[in-house]
């Protein structure tokens, strides 16, 4: 048999007199080496004070024990870098859950399953590339600095830059720069991009997060509704190859057609009273009161906006469209033809996460133009989050959108969906974390 040559990280040293056995562990695993005190020689005496978590090299001819594990019957080693510090005999799970997140390096040397994690992360990356390639979708990049943050109702990161004098705001999402290219022509468009926005971090929530992005011309949000389904089909069958997730004491079936909840159906159910656009505040508010939701103020939005989150997003197991979201909620959504009160998008949930958002987007100017001018009266009350007045992309309207729809999709919620993971920190290699107090 002719010899091979391998390199890796020392991670297991078991010592028999003149015998030694050894795992070896590079990207693709873990492979058992078997070193002799006669085959080595005076190199045998090196090879077994190497530490564990050194890098070596060997070359021998392999073998199967007889329990038949594949093995390396060493020759030959080269010592390629040294591990100062030794590596956790074993890793304590929650109680250093934080030092997991904080010393990645360790966590992926010692949990072979967290790798998994982040190797189905680039898997599922990859093949929402190649479903929409295969559609005609083109892949762009937009600015990730903009001097107005747009695209979303979020809170920026500011910054400045000195060679212009000006400040700028790391993206909360793509969505206007994303138009303007729909308006220059490129009908399918997509972007997978780093968004940043300066809100809490929970279980949920990181700062800085990925998202996929794309718009379709000659579309609604009906289209995607039915692109999305066919899109979570193919990833779960060709990455997972089954469409019935058991996740926890839930059984997810991604089988389509997935459910359609108006929003304000969803509020009635959860506040036991008819809830529409009309309701006056003071009825909505004593409902909200009674599930414990306060409210002081005279608009109704916040209330519709914390029933849904506290009272419905809970009870969204199942893959469920929840469609028809009030205007107020929605500045950059085309109105319904039939109830200008509500706007064409869904999000999509499954199991109690947001997971997607889209809608058909909103392509006159002058309509665009009042509610930038709307949100940007809220923003100088004091609202953060309200949209900035962009009127660039005003007259990038002005010279004609065509119809067209747009979804984003949460990579690091879908990835969590797909590894069976209950928080954001377990998909994201590099998680926000305080500062160490200590080293």
């Amino acid at each position: 048999m002719e010899p091979v040559s391998l390199a890796g990280r020392l991670v297991a040293v078991r010592h028999h007199g003149k015998t030694c056995f050894a795992h070896l562990m590079d990207q693709t695993g873990r492979i058992q080496l078997y070193a002799r005190a006669d085959a080595l020689g005076d190199d045998y005496a090196l090879f077994t004070g190497l530490d564990l978590g050194d890098f070596i090299g060997v070359t021998g001819e392999v073998f199967r024990t007889r329990t038949g594990e594949l093995t390396v019957a060493v020759k030959a080693f080269t010592f390629l870098a040294k591990s100062l510090r030794p590596l956790p005999e074993k890793w304590h799970g929650l109680r250093d859950v934080e030092t997991r997140y904080r010393q990645r390096y360790v966590d992926l040397v010692v949990n072979p399953d967290v790798r998994e994690i982040f190797v189905m992360r680039s898997r599922l990356i990859q093949k929402l590339r190649a479903f929409l390639d295969a559609r005609g979708f083109v892949e762009v990049e937009t600015p990730m600095m903009q001097p107005i943050p747009g695209g979303a109702l979020a809170r920026p990161f500011r910054t400045h830059h000195n060679a212009l004098d000006m400040d700028l705001y790391l993206r909360i999402a793509p969505e206007l720069y994303l138009k303007r290219l729909v308006v220059g022509g490129f009908d399918r468009v997509y972007e997978i991009n780093r968004n940043f926005r300066n809100e809490g971090i929970d279980t949920q929530h990181n700062p800085e997060f990925t998202m996929l992005e794309f718009y379709q011309a000659y579309a609604d949000y009906g289209d995607l509704m039915a692109l999305t389904e066919t899109l979570f089909v193919e990833l779960a069958q060709s990455l997972l190859g089954t469409l019935r997730l058991e996740r926890g004491d839930d059984v997810i079936d991604l089988t389509p057609p997935w459910r359609r909840l108006p929003f304000f159906e969803g509020l009635s159910n959860a506040l036991g009273i008819p809830v529409t656009p009309a309701t006056d505040t003071k009825t909505l508010a004593a409902a909200a009161a009674a599930k414990g939701i306060d409210h002081e103020g005279e608009a109704a939005w916040p209330v519709w906006k914390e029933t849904f989150e506290t009272l419905v997003e809970p009870t969204l197991v199942q893959p469920t469209f929840v469609i028809d979201f009030p205007l107020e909620l929605s500045p950059l959504a085309k109105k319904k033809k039939d109830d200008p009160r509500l706007v064409d998008r869904f999000e999509l949930f499954v199991q109690r996460r947001e997971l997607a958002n889209a809608y058909s987007e909103l392509t006159d100017p002058i309509d665009q133009l009042a509610r930038f001018q709307a949100q940007a009266a809220a923003h100088a009350r004091g609202d953060d989050e309200a949209h900035r007045l962009d009127l660039d992309y005003v007259r990038a309207l002005e010279y004609g959108m065509p119809p067209a729809a747009g979804e984003g999709i949460g990579i690091d919620r879908l990835t969590m969906l797909f590894t069976d993971q209950s928080s954001i920190r377990e998909v994201i290699l590099f998680p926000h974390l305080r500062p160490e107090t200590g080293r």
